[in-house]
């Protein structure tokens, strides 16, 4: 069986952008009611320089566009698989337990020489009434260096099976 179309389908969250410390990166909206969680994750490259931290901040929101937007303070477990090297694909995950909260911090301190993904899930069943949509945003961490990044959505859950060319567009 394909895991794409039956268990999960992948959707842009923050297209790969050369410098995440260029300004605010604002997340696509995606649409919960076809999914019951989704997977976020970070990849990001080592700064050029400096030590600012990368903020992920969870939203939901009561439309595709426009309407009200709201944290959503869920997030309490992520995972994380960096190194101060380029990736080798022999990483292994690192858990990371906080109080529940709507932001991941990656620590510049710590993690500015690093390539690494940055790992979360939200269940479905964690919106607010009346709240369908999800996305994330990563305000301008500074201007420490230019920091290569994107953001990927990974549903699971999907309540609907497809061959992946029949899947729902994400945001309708």
């Amino acid at each position: 069986m394909w895991s794409l179309g039956n268990v999960l389908d992948i959707s842009v969250g923050i297209n790969l952008v050369a410098d995440l410390a260029a300004g605010a990166n604002t997340g696509k909206r995606i649409h919960m009611r076809n999914y019951e969680t989704l997977g976020v994750c970070l990849l990001k490259n080592a700064a050029s320089a400096g030590v600012d931290d990368v903020v992920i901040a969870l939203q939901e929101h009561n439309a595709n566009t426009g309407g009200t937007s709201q944290a959503l303070s869920c997030v309490t477990t992520f995972y994380r698989k960096s190194v101060a090297s380029p990736l080798l694909g022999t990483e292994t995950w690192n858990e990371t337990v906080q109080a529940a909260g709507s932001t991941v911090t990656v620590a510049g301190a710590t993690y500015a020489t690093h390539q690494g993904f940055w790992y979360f899930d939200v269940e479905a069943a964690s919106l607010s009434a009346g709240f369908e949509w999800l996305s994330v945003n990563i305000a301008d961490p500074g201007a420490g260096g230019t920091i290569l990044g994107g953001v990927i959505y990974i549903a699971g859950g999907l309540k609907i099976a497809r061959r992946p060319d029949l899947l729902a567009q994400p945001n309708a």
